[in-house]
């Protein structure tokens, strides 16, 4: 039975093998229903349930936990500093996230009402140079007794680890909570971390600057509780009647020592306390009813950091996945749905293929389209509709097209969209009448000169300049530019050796504040970016989390410029995992509770990082460089989209095979013939000690130890070859496992100066 003070987890696995670092928190809930939720991070969930009751014996974790997030009182967004984030995956000992969601009173929630609660995770796969965590100073044994008007909380403990700089912190009690404040002392002076009233939203707030915590320290901790008002003795327990005492320090320190979640439960001594500042007596005056994150922000003293951790957290845009289940609210009655785009009114814009479809039948081996016998689509293969209920607005496109693929608008609203079976590039007015304002290619002929197409794929536009760009696409590995008339100006991807080659350039987008524009190339698995102006490399990213196959992206700005001294710093490709979130429904004589995958709540937004260090023209990894000298293989033919269309990837080449075996061959003549001559030497000079050797029994024979022969020949370095032997296939793979992409580097933040 579903009741107050009910605990529920629900477990998620990190959704990458690699090592992964979260970079914010965005939390989807509210006090009227969740009293406060929690984020463990660990290596075995306690259950493999889709959730489970986690206030009993059972727990969160089998393993040791750590805590990596709070929330509670509708407290805002948590953005960590530049250059910081939590570790989680591989060699993190955390491969799964336990999320605890405490629902107190649930006299809050009505008939039919479902709360479904939890959290986003922006994570990033860039190294972070500080490693953050979580501190946690709480109480297990306060008692605080009835109509008593102050009761004293007090925790501290010597810190006996590496350095860690606090940069944010949070309190948590529940309603006899007054205020809560932290401190480190050393030499016997006290600094505050942080101050705060638990009453007002329970955020991490900005800590003291000012102050770190290194080997030798005490953290302290005090919570000033009042029992006014209660009638008999409160404990801390786990229920909303019973009281809490929690400080926490969410802190950064450098990787190499990192430690992500240290605790202390020690009662401080009362000579200790006797020299606490008295501002730690002092209750923050909070003013009845709800507190809004901003307005709560206000209200408390400058130095007590009541500012929100991130104070233009209101102007951020984040990301989350939403399903709404009564979208759209009449059926918009689609065929193949096979582009997306958003017009200038921010509705959505959707290009479909009615009642034709991409099979297997639909080409020829020349490319040929053979269903041209049954006519256009008849059907509008252009809606635009309401994205908020889902209504058609607008429809558009009847007997126009014959297999749409791709759409984009330009700045005047116009649709530029891609047909595969006409081979052609269409800009269509978005008036509703139909009006083809222009047309590249040649209608149903393939080719691969300027002026024909083979299976276009998508197009898209230059904000500034209107000159547009087309993936072409299925038969064709290149991309094309256009002025905004039409007229051809320049290509690349096909003719260029220096690179592995497009396999399916799928999808385009323009990105206008960096004037680049970017390709999903589909079957390679990567996202490569392009100056527009030249078509020169910019930047390449591959991620084992793409899956193998990039279809489509999109672009937008992670904040700033993107630019930091004047070079390429960071992010525009985002790819997400929707993990799920508990469900809370209440029926007129029943609880449901239930996993909910593709809803809002625990969404791992993954974000990866480039920068480009060098020149581009030089930034080739060892694959590509060999791929230089290679013939490049001829594309395959066009089969049917969805499942058709990913048969059509390329099949690997044979002759791409043989050339790595010559070459390898011819590398490995010179190593073969200078063994022969050290096995030579060896046996001239040693051949009766060797001939010994063989005899003994129960030795091992017949190896030779490359890096102590080389030790004993005059002029060799045994440090230096053991570091070749040893590193150097390791060197190899590297090498060519990095890329553009991997051309990785951070900013760290400059050391804190001790207090005095």
């Amino acid at each position: 039975m579903f009741q107050s003070d009910t605990y529920l987890c629900t477990a998620f696995p990190v959704p990458t093998s690699r090592d992964a670092y979260i970079v914010d928190f965005i939390p989807h809930a509210s006090m009227d229903t969740v009293h406060h939720m929690l984020l463990f991070g660990c290596q075995t969930p306690v259950s493999t349930s889709s959730y489970w009751d986690c206030g009993s014996v059972q727990g969160t974790c089998a393993d040791e936990a750590s805590i990596m997030y709070a929330w509670a009182r509708n407290a805002p967004p948590t953005k960590l500093p530049k250059d910081v984030g939590f570790k989680v995956g591989r060699n993190s000992g955390m491969s799964h996230f336990v999320l605890q969601i405490h629902y107190g009173d649930i006299s809050a929630f009505r008939d039919h009402h479902r709360d479904c609660s939890g959290l986003t995770l922006r994570m990033t796969s860039k190294p972070q140079p500080f490693i953050a965590g979580i501190y946690l100073l709480m109480s297990v044994d306060t008692v605080i007794l009835p109509g008593k008007k102050v009761t004293n909380a007090d925790i501290a403990c010597d810190y006996t680890s590496y350095p860690i700089y606090p940069f944010a912190f949070r309190t948590h009690t529940h309603h006899l909570g007054k205020v809560v404040s932290g401190y480190r002392i050393r030499d016997g002076k006290w600094s505050l971390i942080g101050r705060q009233s638990p009453q007002l939203p329970q955020a991490f707030y900005p800590a003291n600057k000012e102050v770190n915590v290194k080997y030798g320290d005490t953290i302290a901790a005090r919570c000033l509780f009042t029992g006014e008002g209660r009638t008999s003795k409160t404990y801390i327990g786990g229920t909303s009647d019973d009281e809490m005492c929690n400080f926490y320090i969410m802190y950064y320190m450098d990787s190499k020592h990192a430690i992500p979640y240290m605790n202390c439960m020690e009662s401080g001594s009362k000579e200790l306390f006797q020299h606490i500042p008295a501002e730690a007596n002092v209750p923050i005056a909070v003013s009845p009813g709800p507190h809004h994150p901003q307005k709560a922000a206000m209200r408390s003293p400058a130095h007590q950091t009541a500012t929100p951790l991130h104070p233009d957290y209101a102007s951020i845009s984040y990301y989350h996945l939403e399903q709404v289940s009564a979208w759209p609210q009449s059926s918009l009655q689609l065929g193949q749905v096979s582009g997306l785009t958003l017009d200038s009114d921010s509705n959505l814009v959707i290009f479909h293929r009615g009642d034709h479809h991409w099979g297997a039948d639909s080409f020829n081996s020349q490319a040929r389209y053979q269903q041209r016998s049954i006519g256009p689509i008849q059907q509008s293969t252009i809606l635009v509709v309401d994205p908020a209920k889902g209504n058609i607005l607008k429809a558009s496109g009847r007997d126009m097209f014959y297999l749409p693929h791709g759409i984009t608008t330009d700045k005047n609203n116009n649709y530029w969209v891609t047909d595969v079976a006409l081979h052609q590039v269409l800009k269509v007015s978005s008036d509703g009448r139909d009006r083809m304002l222009l047309a590249l290619g040649e209608a149903f002929i393939p080719g691969s000169d300027n002026n024909h197409f083979c299976q276009p794929t998508d197009v898209a536009v230059d904000t500034e300049t209107g000159n547009i760009f087309v993936s072409d696409g299925y038969c064709n590995a290149r991309i094309l530019k256009f002025s905004a008339d039409g007229k051809y100006l320049s290509e690349w991807g096909s003719s260029d050796r220096r690179r592995i080659p497009f396999r399916i350039p799928h999808s385009l987008v323009f990105l206008p504040d960096r004037q680049e524009v970017c390709v999903a190339d589909r079957e390679n698995g990567r996202i490569q970016c392009f100056i527009a102006k030249t078509g020169e490399f910019v930047k390449e990213i591959k991620k084992e989390e793409f899956g193998g196959e990039v279809f489509a992206l999109t672009y937008s700005p992670a904040g700033g410029d993107g630019y930091e001294n004047g070079t390429p710093n960071e992010v525009f490709s985002r790819f997400g995992h929707t993990c799920g979130c508990l469900c809370v429904e209440k029926k007129k004589k029943s609880w449901s509770v239930k996993l909910v995958n593709h809803n809002i709540c625990f969404f791992v937004e993954m974000e990866t990082f480039v920068q480009t260090k060098v020149r581009p023209e030089h930034n080739m990894s060892k694959t590509a460089a060999i791929q230089e000298k290679q013939t490049v293989a001829q594309q395959p033919q066009p089969q049917e989209e969805n499942e058709e269309e990913k048969k059509s990837a390329a099949k690997p080449n044979k002759e791409w095979g043989v050339l790595p075996a010559i070459i390898t061959t011819l590398l490995l003549i010179p190593l073969l013939v200078v063994i022969s001559i050290g096995v030579f030497i060896c046996w001239r000079k040693n051949s009766k000690a060797m001939g010994m050797l063989f005899l003994l029994p129960g030795k091992a024979v017949g190896s030779l130890n490359l890096g102590n022969f080389f030790a004993s020949r005059k002029g060799y370095s045994r440090q230096g070859f053991d570091q070749l032997s040893t590193e150097g296939s390791d060197q190899e793979r590297n090498d060519e496992d990095s890329s553009d992409s991997e051309n990785e580097e951070y900013s760290a933040l400059p050391p804190l100066q001790s207090s005095s």
